[in-house]
């Protein structure tokens, strides 16, 4: 009797090379206030997405450098994105220069988009708030994870808020199982790298990253980056991306629980600190 491997048994379990399900976000854990030592930072978050690990800091409401750059409205908002040398899973351990590589220079200005359709910055006028998000660890799904990170500080610097922005990743996988996981006309959520570099290969395949508000019921980032071989393909992408969205707007829901209770918590220990029940733990 021959032995079965690990990816038959995936296979036939109808479930993904890391043994989830096709609607299962990978495993999820937020820190806030991970940068508690430094004096430069206002707020910070540490969010880990399976593999991929995100650390941001968030300094402001500061003054504006030069006049010219102040909005009498509203404040501005930056957002500086770095990849880690040792991030990438493949092993290319290459520099990024962020100020020239057109996939972080484009990835930072949706993180931007995203974060001011919730961010009230009418009420910080004639000033600039600094967004720093630095990839350590990058297996799928950086943007989404970025964008989670991005808010979480936000939310630990005291910043005002309409509502969190949670960001989650879909996919749709239409064929005759040609992928790595053997799956036909699936819809995959919060995918990873690996999914990704074999779903890119495909005509069929859909990636779409999304970020939504959750309570308002509101999409603000839908970005499709997969290409289209051929215009009659494009009736099949467009109801795959409709139904990635309703698969994403679940996976959001379970993303925006996660981040809630993060934040209660650690809103508890501030409570519990001002009321002098804290607990002081010295590291020497």
């Amino acid at each position: 009797m021959s032995s079965l491997r690990r990816t038959d048994l995936l296979v036939l379990s109808n479930l993904r090379n890391d043994g989830r399900k096709p609607n299962e976000i990978r495993r999820m854990k937020i820190q806030l206030s991970p940068l508690t030592n430094s004096t430069c930072t206002n707020g910070s978050a540490f969010v880990q997405m399976g593999l991929t690990t995100v650390l941001c800091a968030v300094v402001g409401p500061l003054v504006c450098a030069r006049r010219s750059d102040e909005k009498s409205d509203k404040a501005i908002l930056e957002v500086n994105l770095r990849i880690a040398p040792f991030a990438p899973s493949s092993g290319d351990r290459r520099t990024t220069n962020p100020t020239t590589d057109r996939r972080i220079i484009e990835h930072a200005s949706l993180i931007k988009n995203s974060l001011e359709a919730s961010l009230m910055l009418q009420l910080y006028p004639k000033t600039r708030i600094v967004v720093d998000i630095t990839v350590l660890a990058d297996d799928g799904g950086r943007l989404c994870a970025a964008i989670n990170a991005a808010t979480c500080a936000l939310v630990d610097a005291g910043m005002p808020m309409k509502d969190l922005v949670c960001a989650c990743s879909a996919g749709l996988v239409t064929g005759s199982g040609s992928s790595a996981d053997g799956l036909e006309d699936a819809t995959l959520v919060d995918l990873n790298q690996k999914e990704v570099s074999s779903y890119s290969n495909e005509s069929s395949a859909v990636y779409l990253p999304c970020a939504t508000m959750p309570q308002r019921g509101t999409v603000v980032l839908a970005q499709c980056e997969s290409r289209l071989s051929s215009v009659d393909v494009f009736e099949r992408v467009l109801n795959a991306a409709m139904e990635g969205c309703q698969m994403v707007m679940e996976g959001c829901q379970m993303v925006s629980q996660i981040m809630e209770a993060s934040i209660r918590e650690r809103t508890g220990k501030l409570i519990a600190a001002k009321m002098g029940n804290a607990s002081v733990k010295e590291n020497f």
